[in-house]
């Protein structure tokens, strides 16, 4: 697998970074999703330190991947049973 020598800004600050080639185009979009999210709270919330920023940042992306953790399990419980449901008719119409 091919490594790349990338560079993501993120609050005025450089971060260098070896990532897999596959992964690259992940993480500037990532980097930049997070960089317009500063912009955003940065105009909407009155806040002038990147750090305070940053956090708020850390918590709305934590959330919405805890959020979408628990759809998914939510999802898989759901299918499971559907899929228990199926195989009992399907044992029943054996008999």
């Amino acid at each position: 697998m091919e490594v790349r020598r990338i560079t993501i800004t993120i609050a005025g600050r450089n971060y260098p970074l070896n990532v897999p080639s596959n992964e690259e185009e992940t993480l500037r979009k990532v980097g930049k999703q997070i960089e317009t999210m500063i912009k955003e709270f940065e105009s909407n919330f009155d806040i002038r330190d990147k750090q305070d920023a940053l956090a708020m940042c850390a918590l709305k992306l934590g959330t919405n991947a805890e959020v979408v953790q628990s759809t998914n399990d939510k999802n898989i419980n759901a299918s499971l049973q559907r899929v228990q449901h199926l195989n009992k008719l399907l044992e029943a119409m054996e008999k």
